[in-house]
């Protein structure tokens, strides 16, 4: 499996062998969300926290006497049913996260490259570098290229001037090779690797 390399100008560098075992898959939605609901849980903060009846302000002085009034038994006004009292089993501080076999991850990333090569979206640059970190500079290119919501995976760094570039275009983002995740490529139109970042992806994915 074959791919045409680019160059940020526009220009073609070449083409390059993409792995089959790893962007030659027949791309499964249910592996996909598996991994995608794993990612977005584990980054799940579950903070969320209400007070129970043990922890509001009122007095737990006894509210009336316990017979003789026709009403219910209530001891104080910190009750559930009552207005501003504690909530009833309600949410407490906790994890939302879950465990994935790291063999379960691999196979995500690879079904989630391969989604990307049979659509057409995933194109292999030359390398993504910029002499300047001048925004003006990149976007041009990138509107030449066509690219508006795209993720570019370089090799285990990212240019600095390249990235602080495209930290000012929305919709473009820049991560190295050992953050490249599901979540993230799926997000994007667009999947951009470099010869870098493809050596890289496949030396990790094998």
């Amino acid at each position: 499996m074959q791919a045409d390399v680019l160059k940020l100008d526009g220009g073609t560098s070449g083409q390059v062998d993409l792995d089959e075992a790893i962007f030659g898959l027949e791309p499964r939605a249910d592996i996909l969300h598996r991994v995608v609901r794993w990612q977005r849980n584990n980054a799940q903060q579950g903070t969320h926290k209400v007070k129970t009846r043990s922890e509001t302000s009122y007095s737990t002085k006894k509210i009336y006497r316990q017979k003789g009034t026709g009403g219910a038994r209530h001891g104080d006004r910190n009750a559930p049913i009552f207005r501003k009292g504690g909530i009833y089993k309600g949410p407490v501080p906790r994890s939302h996260g879950h465990d994935l076999t790291k063999k379960f991850r691999k196979l995500g990333l690879k079904h989630a490259l391969s989604s990307k090569a049979a659509t057409g979206n995933l194109i292999v640059l030359e390398a993504a570098e910029l002499a300047e970190a001048k925004t003006k500079t990149l976007a041009k290119h990138l509107k030449d290229l066509g690219w508006k919501r795209a993720l570019v995976i370089d090799g285990t760094e990212v240019n600095a001037n390249f990235a602080r570039a495209a930290a000012n275009i929305d919709g473009i983002d820049v991560l190295p090779s050992m953050g490249a995740n599901v979540y993230d490529i799926l997000k994007r139109d667009t999947l951009v690797i470099t010869k870098a970042g493809l050596e890289a992806l496949e030396a990790r994915l094998k």
